[in-house]
């Protein structure tokens, strides 16, 4: 009975005494203490870090073997435009040898024919005889109008400046048995004819300088030569039904003559056009490359 006792209400009192502090054990039933409620403080949530972008190892790996032969393009336009670099450097190496060789004083015609292999556009000085009864004829060709040499034949007017003929003749040299080949100038297609300028063929010794000039080859779609007409200079041609050695100078305006063909016919001007080549090939060149970075390497469409 006392156990019974003691553990209703002794026990009840100790243990809250104990627990909450409370001295009079009276306000337990009445006045409950409340829980202490634990508030514990959470880290604040980090966020993770941002992606990097792919790098451009990254971003190539992913091109197919298509892709990389797209490159072929802008490498084949850059090496052309590397290949015109070196032309136009010939090509103005090439005119700085011509003009010098043009503006080089005469010297007599070798007595070596074959040394007249190295010496194009070089003047030389020849005597001998023209053997107008072989006469050929070049063209149709337009006359290059030297000075006053459109004046000094007294041939044609300007109107027909542009349809005419180159006269070939024959050239004995003096004191030697070698006969070559002289452009004696040119002559509109309406004196064709040697026997419509009689007054133009000089006869008997003459004095000259004629540039020397090499054969050419054939151009292409160039019919074949007939007769005594020639489309471009066939020199061993000329030469083979002439009897004359394959040598061909151009005679210097200095050798025209009142009613005769007008001299000074040699063209000596190259064109040059390599640098317009080099901007076209490298600005395509560098265009493509663009394009190839644009489309395949970052996948933007147009």
């Amino acid at each position: 009975m006392l156990k019974t006792i003691l553990s209703a209400h002794i026990l009840p009192t100790v243990r809250h005494h104990s627990c909450g502090g409370l001295r009079h054990p009276a306000k337990l039933y009445h006045h409950p203490v409340p829980q202490r409620c634990v508030h514990t403080r959470t880290k604040p949530r980090i966020s993770p870090p941002p992606k990097l972008k792919s790098s451009s190892t990254d971003s190539t790996a992913g091109i197919s073997p298509f892709g990389w032969g797209l490159l072929i393009i802008p490498a084949t336009t850059f090496g052309l435009g590397c290949w015109q670099v070196y032309r136009k450097q010939w090509k103005e190496g090439l005119i700085d040898e011509l003009e010098r060789k043009i503006h080089m004083s005469p010297v007599p015609i070798p007595d070596d024919l074959t040394a007249l292999n190295e010496m194009e556009y070089q003047t030389v000085t020849v005597r001998g005889q023209f053997l107008h009864d072989q006469e050929f004829h070049l063209g149709p060709r337009a006359c290059i109008q030297h000075g006053d040499s459109h004046t000094a034949g007294g041939l044609f007017s300007q109107k027909e400046a542009s349809i005419g003929f180159l006269v070939i003749t024959p050239f004995k040299l003096e004191g030697r048995d070698d006969k070559i080949l002289i452009n004696r100038g040119w002559v509109p297609k309406r004196y064709l004819d040697p026997a419509t300028r009689p007054e133009g063929q000089v006869t008997g010794t003459v004095e000259l300088q004629g540039v020397v000039r090499l054969p050419e080859n054939r151009p292409q779609f160039t019919p074949k030569q007939r007769g005594a007409i020639f489309m471009y200079r066939d020199v061993e041609r000329m030469a083979a039904m002439s009897g004359s050695e394959p040598y061909y100078l151009d005679a210097t305006v200095a050798s025209t003559v009142p009613h005769g063909p007008v001299g000074g016919q040699t063209r000596v001007t190259l064109r040059n056009e390599h640098l317009s080549y080099i901007v076209t090939w490298f600005s395509l060149s560098g265009f493509t490359t663009w394009l190839w970075f644009r489309q395949i390497v970052r996948g933007k469409s147009f």
